[in-house]
């Protein structure tokens, strides 16, 4: 946008409340005054505003502002024309002698964040500029889903969305989410900026460079005022949950949604064979091949008319491929398979209910020709396009089609909801909404209906409230499952579970996305993936989508899922498990390993949804006392291996013909213990360090497992899920449950007690969740393993409690006892890979 910038320099104190530590400024220096607050929320939170009556707040801000619980501040400095505030070892610092200056730091240190003297507050032309202090050699990381690599430093950003269908993971921008969280991360202290505007904007992490002004941010709004939150802790997992505590924590997700997702346009796309018969062919070949599936993403084939042209038409059903749509949900239901719906909030001209939408008012105004507005969407194949409307969801007859629509889908038995190409890609900001809908409230009594200023982005939050709410009123025992491509942190109050979008298939791309899943989780996307083998480009080759398949079974989402585009442009091709027959059996292999974690990933979900802690780590998540994190390109990169959970440190293999990776095992204090290697040769390893580790593409990659930690472990199977009502595919029950423990080698045991804990719930029920904790404490001497295993059971048992746990040693640890109480347990036989099993029961907790 045209730069336009005025810096207000002369404010006067309009108010000052001590105890609450708030401050409220003007400056009249032109016809409007312009305002700009300061205050004291919570522990940790503070919010800053600057606006005017020509730069109004966000009217419909992705935060809801939460009312101050902060103690009663130490005012430390009070001078006229500044303030300084203690909010216990927090310090926040206010100077108005020339423009706003905000500062944050703790008490006695150097600040984390300060605001740029001379230019900190500007407005420009019909938005704002935020200028702060940029602090090299920091680790930037947030933005909610940017290129790889994970440190944003020295680069810019356009803060939209975007369907970068078949984007460059190392360079393409924007991407599919808006999420305006900026965290600035430190050995000392963690800080982090979050708006709550869904306008169009940019943000420069000191990639801008200007002698006069010196090292700096900016943050460039496109339209409106600034509400801004500022953060501050002495971790990322301290700032990461002041944030949920703001913005919501991460939803629920179903267990049987960490299964393997299978998914493929060119299934839906079929005439001949229907559509309903190839689908049932697939899911015959899973069987055939032994490869267990929970949910299915039906691609938006089913939706396209039968007659010219053929185009997508939403909550419609093309009877040709799909005859019955009820029957063959049915159908799917009975080999345990979800079915997930795509739905796209869009309406071209030939959809048989474009005409009554228009006259209900359910899609965007243009103020130019008074008609609806008209905007070149996706119609049909790679790059094919139509006219049509994206829904207003602003308005009650938009809202109301949709939330019919999705009500509708999940009677027909569809599970979930989809909400695909939501990034609301419209050609022009000055479409008016309807604004007419209870669930977009306006308490301000805003009178501009602009597009610009209430922001594209706040239709993909209220896009995802109807989908949750339309699930939630069809099945109330149920927790909802809507998937989103695009999100802001409001979608994500409705939304669970994320991924990457359109990616491409490479081994760079398989790189980059880690990177990915990194930010996505500090942003809260914390059951979030990557369409693994690539949705678009060319066929994987054998050994790269085993080493895909291998690392994906590490996330928390795991789905298969493409359009290859090709000669047909219409259909495009799949990826399959068994496409290759030389790689069949360690594809299954994996996949039959996704499932027996899935007790470990589902209690990091349930971990998240408490606390918001990701699953999905950082290498320095943790390990901020070891300074190789902080300084090491490759680890501030996040692009080669993560923490998933406190026990298992993933790596992987990048590149074709390489049987072998580099790790390094970070070092938490001199008496860390390190790591086992997981895999052959299982040596122990010394934390600390970088290491090379074997990893032959027909085992497995790195996985490194922390010493003294445990892994929860279940059938390699699918299972029926506690709480479903129906099994109507007969899945066997979840009554076994092993826990895989790493005591340090027998030669190197000290006494020393390691507790680990983890939550399991019926996998069904809508929040609050009815929580069974475990706690399962070990110590390893040369010769034995002393257990102590507590159950609280008292909200909910799981069905295997009463068969006991099965203690699994690592592959080579010959310790032949293990005791509860000093009392040797039942040692069982050895599983197929030679690891010495034991059987403990669980004592209640007191």
């Amino acid at each position: 946008m045209p730069q336009n910038e005025f810096v207000p320099r002369k404010y006067d104190l309009i108010s000052w409340d001590a105890a609450q530590g708030s401050l409220h400024l003007r400056s009249n220096e032109r016809d409007k005054p312009i305002n700009f607050t300061f205050e004291s929320l919570r522990p940790g939170l503070f919010r800053t505003t600057f606006s005017s009556q020509t730069h109004p707040l966000p009217p419909f801000p992705s935060a809801i502002r939460p009312t101050s619980q902060n103690p009663t501040s130490q005012t430390a400095d009070h001078g006229p024309q500044s303030r300084e505030l203690h909010f216990g070892a927090v310090a926040a610092k206010i100077d108005w002698h020339d423009v706003p200056l905000v500062s944050l730091g703790f008490v006695g240190e150097a600040s984390l964040h300060a605001d740029l003297p001379l230019r900190s507050y500007a407005l420009d032309g019909s938005g704002v500029a935020h200028y702060t202090r940029y602090f090299r050699n920091s680790l930037h990381v947030g933005l909610g889903e940017k290129a790889a690599p994970m440190d944003l430093s020295n680069r810019h950003f356009t803060l939209s969305a975007t369907d970068c269908f078949g984007y460059d993971v190392h360079r393409t921008d924007p991407m599919y989410k808006h999420i305006p969280l900026l965290i600035r991360a430190t050995p000392e202290g963690v800080v982090a900026t979050f708006s709550t505007s869904h306008a169009r904007g940019y943000y420069s992490v000191g990639s801008e460079m200007d002698g006069m002004w010196g090292f700096h941010k900016v943050y460039r709004q496109d339209t409106g005022g600034l509400e801004q939150y500022l953060l501050i802790g002495r971790t990322l997992q301290e700032v990461v949950g002041i944030y949920a505590g703001l913005v919501g924590f991460p939803l629920l997700v179903p267990r049987w949604a960490f299964g393997y997702l299978a998914g493929g346009m060119k299934y839906s796309m079929l005439d001949e064979p229907r559509a309903s018969e190839a689908l049932m062919e697939f899911a015959g070949k899973l069987e055939k091949h032994a490869i267990p599936c929970s949910g299915f993403q039906m691609s938006s084939g089913y939706t396209i008319a039968e007659t010219e042209p053929k185009t997508r038409n939403v909550f419609t059903w093309n009877r040709h491929r799909f005859p019955d749509p009820k029957d063959f949900c049915d159908a799917f239901h009975a080999k345990g398979i979800r079915l997930i719906a795509n739905i796209k909030p869009y309406i071209l001209g030939s959809h048989p209910e474009y005409e009554n939408l228009v006259k209900a008012g359910a899609l965007f105004t243009d103020p130019e020709t008074n008609g609806t507005g008209i905007a070149r969407l996706w119609s049909a194949g790679g790059g094919e396009s139509g006219e049509g409307g994206h829904i207003d969801f602003s308005s009650k007859s938009g809202y109301d089609f949709w939330y019919n629509g999705v009500k509708e889908l999940r009677k027909v038995g569809m599970d979930c909801m989809w909400n695909d190409n939501n990034e609301y890609v419209v050609p022009r900001d000055d479409w008016v909404l309807a604004l007419n809908n209870e669930h977009v409230p306006n308490p301000n009594g805003e009178q501009r209906k602009d597009l610009a200023l209430w922001g594209r982005a706040m239709h993909c939050d209220v896009m995802g409230k109807a989908s949750y709410t339309a699930l939630q009123e069809v099945m109330p025992h149920e927790r909802p499952f809507v998937l989103t491509r695009s999100a802001t942190p409001g979608t994500l109050r409705y939304a669970c579970s994320s991924w990457s979008g359109d990616n491409i298939t490479s081994w760079d791309g398989m790189r980059g996305a880690n990177a990915l899943s990194l930010t996505a989780g500090m942003c809260l996307m914390q059951c979030y993936g990557h369409d693994i083998g690539g949705f678009e480009g060319p066929q994987p080759s054998p050994e790269l989508l085993l080493r895909w398949v291998q690392l994906g079974i590490h996330s928390q989402r795991f789905a298969i899922n493409c359009f290859k585009t090709g000669s047909d442009n219409l259909v495009g091709d799949v990826i399959e498990p068994w496409m290759y027959p030389e790689i069949i059996p360690e594809v299954r292999r994996a996949i039959l390993r996704r499932y027996e974690l899935i007790p470990y990933l589902y209690g990091l979900m349930l971990k998240s949804h408490l606390t918001a802690l990701p699953p999905q780590r950082w290498v320095g998540w943790g390990y901020e006392a070891d300074p190789e994190v902080w300084t090491n390109r490759v680890l501030k990169d996040g692009e080669q291996q993560y923490w998933l959970g406190d026990t298992l440190l993933v790596g992987g293999v990048y590149e074709a013909g390489v049987s072998e990776a580099h790790i390094y095992l970070p070092k938490r204090d001199d008496a860390d213990a390190g790591f086992l290697n997981t895999n052959a040769p299982h040596q122990y390893l010394a934390a600390g360090q970088w290491h090379t580790i074997a990893s032959p593409w027909h085992g497995s990659i790195p996985v490194l497992a922390r010493i003294g930690g445990a892994v929860p472990v279940g059938k390699e199977e699918q299972v029926v899920a506690p709480g479903d009502e129906i099994n109507e595919a007969g899945l066997s029950e979840d009554d076994y449950r092993g826990i895989e423990i790493f005591p340090p080698p027998a030669l190197r045991a000290r006494y020393e007690k390691h507790t680990n804990t983890w939550l399991e719930d019926d996998g069904v029920s809508p929040a609050p969740a009815k929580l069974a904790e475990f706690t399962f404490i070990y110590a390893a001497t040369g010769a034995q393993i002393e257990v102590d295993f507590v159950k609280d059971t008292s909200q909910f048992a799981p069905p295997w409690i009463g068969n006991g746990l099965t203690v699994i040693l690592p592959v080579g640890d010959t310790r032949d006892v293990v005791t509860v109480n000093g009392s040797p347990v039942s040692r069982q036989s050895m599983d197929a890979s030679g690891r010495r099993r034991f059987q403990v029961f669980a004592k209640t907790s007191s």
